[in-house]
């Protein structure tokens, strides 16, 4: 079969799906979902933690340097995730998103975010330009952004056998990831008001201090009331 005649098929296959979506209790993996018709409906904090400037990072020094800037960043980002209840599903170059589920769902997201960027900046940026010239004589700032929203999503297997992943539906995973394009250093954790709302006050406050900073953004064409901080926590 000619390739344009296979990928009229797959279209027409693909567009006549009639999805079988249930209940998740858990967080899904690819296995747990049928790459032919299968959804899972969850209601879930979605986290993203993106490495800013990378490319910056990649001309000022050699790959090799890069590459361990990257590795280090997205191994912190994800002991740091796991270790606080969520669960990874993504990775895309030197972004990674983390899922919350179960009634601590913000609150662990959210500390989660600060704990990434205590790592940043007191571990990753510390040590690198203690180790290597090429981030000490150039200067080069490690900087990193979280963001996280939450609500209902759907997950669904996208590709072909042997070529597939999971693919997120809904507002919360994408808004999530928009907050984390952010750049306003120092404030590198931003979060939805669906999200601070109801997250616990430990991740509110610190001593009595409001650690967050409300603010307006455009997501979808709609201005949307947001949360910035410039808090860090110490794992």
């Amino acid at each position: 079969m000619a390739l344009k005649d296979d990928l009229t098929d797959a279209v027409d296959g693909t567009l006549g799906t009639a999805f079988e979506e249930r209940e998740g209790k858990k967080i899904p993996t690819s296995d747990d979902i049928a790459l032919s018709n299968g959804a899972v409906k969850l209601d879930a904090a979605f986290l993203y933690a993106d490495l800013a400037g990378s490319g910056v990072i990649a001309k000022l020094c050699p790959w090799d340097t890069t590459a361990k800037i990257i590795r280090a960043y997205l191994d912190c980002s994800v002991r740091i995730i796991r270790a606080q209840g969520g669960e990874i599903r993504s990775f895309d170059g030197d972004r990674v998103m983390g899922v919350f589920i179960g009634d601590r769902k913000r609150t662990d997201a959210v500390k989660a975010a600060l704990k990434i960027q205590w790592a940043t900046e007191n571990l990753i940026q510390r040590k690198a330009t203690a180790r290597f010239n090429s981030v000490k004589n150039n200067d080069v700032k490690i900087r990193q952004a979280c963001g996280i929203d939450v609500g209902i999503s759907r997950a669904v297997r996208a590709g072909i056998r042997n070529n597939n992943d999971l693919i997120w539906i809904g507002r919360p995973p994408s808004f999530a990831a928009k907050l984390s394009d952010n750049r306003e250093y120092p404030y590198c954790t931003f979060i939805s008001a669906a999200v601070y709302d109801a997250m616990l006050d430990e991740a509110k406050l610190s001593k009595g201090v409001n650690m967050w900073e409300k603010r307006s953004m455009k997501f979808a064409g709609v201005d949307e009331d947001v949360y910035r901080s410039n808090y860090e926590w110490t794992p």
